[in-house]
């Protein structure tokens, strides 16, 4: 990865943003601002830091990389939220803030006495958001939430899984970051309203509401058939097309399939995968002449589809099938997306280095601007940027910084490594 590759995108340069999230649902939205320009300054607990770090005090932490992919670009800084004088110095960043985000357990940021009325007194253009687990109103908003409780309850579960099996939790945590995205588009939108109006914004969004919005397809058929969407494994619920859906290869591992995609607005798809697959004998085959007749006939088809696939590598077989103008793609393993040169040379996959620690390479910001994507910076250890933040920030120098971490206000460490 070399600099000319990659850019430090300058979208959001000179906005400046209190990052008070742990964990995934959070960080994921303001490491989205981050990666597009803003200053993001994580608020962490002196000790131990976000969660998701995984420290335990007295130890190192053992898993930085969980922390590295969603917290790059960021600075930390840490404070004691149980000083008063810890409160008065966030209070004091919030007046000068431009976006402040919060996901802590519900009712946690009013009893610290930072909630959505006093950073409103204390700066009216700032756009104060909120990641929960349930809305406003909703008979669940005290309870807590991760990742797999937003899709149990938004209803992503129960539609994924085989047909005739229990419902299963989609292997990625899209109640979290999908959540996170949601409200950075919000706050890109709120910072361009601002701009008109001089005034901020309360944003609150709900992991179990965020579900919704990405299960639109399925309330869609659920509206046109009446009934709740079912469970349909690799076939898509509600779309009646063969072929459709994972087909075996060589040599027959965990992940050698390849997915098939026919479209029923473009009847030339049958005809050139059975010309690729060498049955031009079944063209005027009136057992296969409409999608209708493919649909009744899916298991025949599939069978069809799957003999000639499981002569191939998923490679080949994606390779073959796209060449044809025929949707394929080969199920790749997060190993395989790891090792593919071709996102490191487009710069997707970026290498990043913290002072005392092996290099690891992380996924980067995936929207290309002008035509190169942005640079990643690794995540900060913690405490790593407290005296500058608090200089550029608050004015304190580094006598007055000292004095603060002498009585426990932040971290014992600070400075640059």
């Amino acid at each position: 990865m070399t600099d000319e590759t990659s850019v430090p995108l300058d979208l959001l340069s000179g906005i400046r943003v209190l990052d008070l999230t742990q964990f995934e649902a959070g960080p994921s939205c303001t490491e989205a601002l981050a990666w597009l320009g803003a200053e993001v300054v994580k608020v962490e607990n002196p000790t131990t830091g976000d969660p998701g770090r995984r420290l335990r005090p007295g130890k190192p932490d053992d898993d930085p990389w969980y922390f590295n992919v969603f917290n790059a670009n960021k600075k930390s800084l840490t404070v004691n939220l149980k000083s008063p004088r810890g409160l008065d110095l966030v209070k004091a960043m919030l007046a000068r803030a431009d976006v402040c985000v919060e996901n802590f357990a519900p009712g946690t940021i009013e009893r610290l006495g930072l909630g959505w009325d006093v950073a409103h007194a204390l700066n009216p253009r700032l756009i104060y958001c909120q990641v929960k687990g349930f809305g406003e109103g909703s008979p669940y908003e005290s309870n807590l939430a991760f990742d797999m409780i937003a899709q149990a309850c938004g209803g992503t579960m129960s539609v994924t899984g085989e047909k005739d099996g229990p419902p299963l939790k989609p292997g990625i945590s899209l109640g979290d970051t999908g959540t996170g995205m949601l409200m950075a588009v919000t706050i890109a939108a709120a910072l361009f309203r601002r701009q008109a109006t001089g005034q901020g914004h309360r944003l609150q969004v709900a992991m179990q509401d965020a579900m919704l919005h990405y299960m639109r397809t399925n309330l869609s058929t659920q509206r046109r058939t009446g009934k709740p969407v079912g469970r349909g494994g690799a076939k898509v619920p509600g779309v009646t097309n063969a072929p459709m859906g994972l087909y075996p290869c060589k040599p027959g591992g965990p992940n050698d399939y390849v997915y098939i995609m026919t479209s029923r607005a473009n009847p030339e798809h049958w005809t050139r995968l059975l010309t690729l697959m060498g049955r031009e004998d079944l063209l005027d085959d009136p057992r296969y002449a409409t999608p209708a007749d493919r649909v009744e006939r899916e298991a025949e088809v599939d069978a069809l589809i799957a003999a000639w696939t499981i002569r191939h590598t998923k490679h080949e077989a994606m390779a073959l099938v796209g060449s044809v103008g025929v949707p394929a793609g080969a199920v790749l393993d997060t190993m395989e997306l790891q090792n593919e040169p071709s996102f490191v040379t487009r710069g997707i996959m970026q290498s990043v280095a913290r002072a005392g620690e092996a290099p690891m390479t992380i996924p980067t910001w995936p929207v290309r601007v002008d035509g190169k994507p942005p640079r990643a910076v690794a995540a900060p250890h913690l405490d790593q940027h407290t005296d500058a933040v608090l200089a550029a920030w608050l004015a304190i120098d580094a006598d007055a910084a000292a004095a603060l971490r002498a009585a426990g206000v932040v971290g014992p460490k600070g400075g640059d490594r």
